[in-house]
């Protein structure tokens, strides 16, 4: 299983909110290159990026930034948030970013999907957030009464190759990730599954191994210092 250590961004700078609500947002790292370059010591192979501001209003704000974790680090680096049409891909891809996730955009236009997935193959994710087991948009604010699994499923037989699995709920809580949804959903989908929101132990990612997860994404946990990241990367390799 591979870890993914996690970078959040918000006005060029890196921070982590509890549950997705923005009025917790704090600062955790003065920068976000050395952040990213600490990771890729560690034996990091892909980092994962969020823009906060473009998941939110659908304008990318931190492209600079992005750029900087790109070019420094030896990771390659997946990008969700404002992600919202070809266009947008191919911006982000220009920046140096190898995977672009794409979240809002897949609940409101699943063609755009459809035509990313097949024309750039597992560059393409589907973020899949989720609160309640229903799937929420926009930076989490929005509702979409849509079941969370069934969606998921529908994106991988649009030719999603990777689906990315945010439990809204745990994110940023240190609470364990949710065990049994994730079971489902390895149950339900053939394709590459990433678990994110909850991790708070090296025991929690090993039982993500054993689930079948094909990645983890450590964000808090490794912030907080609960998780030995250079720990975790080597107990979980395959």
């Amino acid at each position: 299983m591979n870890i993914l250590p996690a970078i959040d961004l918000k006005d060029n700078s890196v921070v982590r909110l509890y549950r997705g609500d923005y009025n917790t947002v704090h600062s955790v790292a003065e920068s976000a290159a050395d952040t990213a370059r600490l990771f890729s010591d560690c034996g990091a192979q892909m980092i994962h990026v969020v823009d906060l501001d473009g998941a939110r209003d659908g304008v990318r704000k931190n492209a600079g930034t992005v750029a900087e974790i790109c070019a420094c680090s030896k990771a390659a680096v997946e990008l969700g948030g404002g992600i919202r049409c070809m266009r947008d891909v191919e911006a982000v891809f220009a920046l140096g970013v190898k995977r672009a996730v794409i979240g809002s955009a897949a609940v409101s236009d699943p063609e755009f999907v459809r035509i990313a997935a097949e024309k750039y193959g597992d560059r393409i994710a589907v973020g899949v957030d989720a609160k309640g087991g229903l799937v929420r948009t926009h930076g989490w604010t929005e509702g979409t009464g849509r079941n969370a699994v069934e969606f998921a499923v529908s994106m991988e037989n649009l030719g999603v190759r990777t689906i990315i699995f945010t439990d809204i709920d745990t994110d940023g809580m240190l609470s364990g990730p949710p065990f049994d949804t994730l079971k489902r959903l390895r149950a339900e989908l053939k394709c590459s599954l990433t678990a994110s929101g909850g991790v708070s132990s090296l025991d929690d990612l090993l039982r993500l191994r054993e689930l079948g997860i094909d990645s983890a994404i450590v964000g808090k946990a490794w912030y907080s210092g609960a998780v030995d990241l250079r720990e975790a990367i080597y107990q979980c390799k395959d």
